[in-house]
């Protein structure tokens, strides 16, 4: 029985050192493939940064070789160069449909301003002749809401205007610029702008102003010298057709006595102006002052 189990147990250690002996060899040959993949692989590493070595150096000494020969081409050693070479690119043929297509993509942009702009203008000219230019202007300068937006000033000197366009119709426009004698109100507002650039216009001639006007618009330089022309009227001073006292703020709605002391009449000179020249002006002025000279007579009772 002892024979037979010793024989037994010995099989057992056989068969346990056999599969030992088994799995050793195949880890051997694991670890021994594993070796040979990493050398195989450094070897390829080392040929392949020994290929960028000699690469490098064949590039380096081709810019040496071309160095050299672009100073001696400059220095006019030589005529021409055997290593430096033009390389021209080759002309790519687009058909005319992919020019076009081509052009507008690369000038987009600028098409594109060129577009807006030329929208614009044509917008513009539409305007100018599709708008419908009036009789005649008149202007508001001053501080009064009730003259320049709720009165029939407009109604009044149109009663004094003829067809001067020839519409078959008379129309008058009031143009009522807000000046007060707040520097910031009017600058806030873009009153100081809008007077300027009418002042240097020739569109409206006869100005209705009141008592805070910019003193540098009082002088006989800027309007007409009424004096010479009214020389028995007790309403005019020097350039003024006083309003107060006459019966202006009754015949334009807003009742007697609605405008306070300093409000005048005038007609601006005929001369050079930013905006127009003096022949344009003269035609305005001759135009407007017959209209002018009506409502004088017509505030002066006589």
């Amino acid at each position: 029985m002892k024979e037979k189990k010793n024989t037994a147990d010995n099989t057992g250690e056989e068969k346990l050192h056999a599969a030992k002996s088994a799995l050793q060899v195949v880890r051997e040959q694991q670890e021994a493939a594993q070796r040979l993949m990493e050398e195989k692989q450094a070897e390829l590493l080392k040929q392949h940064e020994e290929a960028e070595r000699l690469e490098r150096e064949e590039h380096e000494r081709r810019l040496r070789e071309e160095r050299i020969e672009l100073m001696r081409l400059k220095q006019g050693l030589i005529e021409e160069s055997e290593t430096i070479h033009e390389e021209k690119e080759e002309e790519v043929k687009l058909s005319f449909l992919k020019k076009i297509s081509n052009f507008f993509y690369h000038n987009k942009w600028w098409l594109g301003m060129g577009v807006i702009g030329a929208v614009t203008v044509i917008w513009l000219t539409a305007s100018l002749l599709g708008r419908s230019h009036p009789d005649m202007i008149v202007t508001i300068v001053g501080d009064s809401y009730a003259l320049g937006e709720e009165s029939t000033v407009r109604e009044y000197f149109t009663s004094f205007a003829d067809d001067f366009n020839g519409n078959g119709k008379v129309e008058v426009e009031i143009h009522y610029i807000p000046y007060t004698d707040n520097y910031q109100t009017n600058y806030a507002n873009g009153v100081d702008t809008k007077l300027t650039a009418h002042m240097q216009s020739s569109e409206s001639v006869i100005i209705i102003c009141g008592p805070d006007v910019p003193e540098l618009m009082k002088t006989t330089d800027v309007f007409d010298d009424l004096s010479k022309r009214y020389p028995d009227n007790n309403y005019v001073r020097d350039y003024a057709f006083m309003l107060s006292g006459t019966e202006f703020s009754a015949k334009v709605g807003l009742g007697f006595n609605a405008l306070p002391e300093g409000w005048f009449m005038a007609i601006r000179t005929p001369k050079k102006l930013m905006y127009t020249s003096e022949k344009a002006m003269q035609e305005t002025h001759d135009r407007d002052l017959p209209v002018f000279d009506a409502v004088v007579k017509d505030l002066s009772g006589e």
